[in-house]
């Protein structure tokens, strides 16, 4: 699966290249050099839709390693403990 950035100037000259690009993996559309929208073959979406039986499954889609994520970090400041 390959990925394809095209910013929405390029997207919108040239479609039909964004469109061949999907069959190939997903299409990221950016705007400002943030991406804003994915352009996926129908297969591939419909896959995706798909039902899944857990979080487990969903999470192990291929391909979901090349995104790159990074949650936010938590600060506890102060820890309570419950006496029961």
């Amino acid at each position: 699966m390959s990925i394809t950035t095209f910013t929405s100037r390029e997207f919108n000259r040239d479609v039909s290249r964004a469109k061949k690009a999907s069959n190939l993996g997903p299409v990221f559309i950016t705007n400002r050099n943030k991406p804003k929208h994915v352009l996926l073959s129908i297969g591939e979406y419909q896959r995706l839709k798909g039902e899944r039986s857990n979080l487990v499954d969903a999470l192990s889609m291929q391909g979901l390693a090349e995104f790159e994520f990074e949650p936010p970090r938590t600060r506890i400041d102060s820890i309570q403990t419950i006496i029961c």
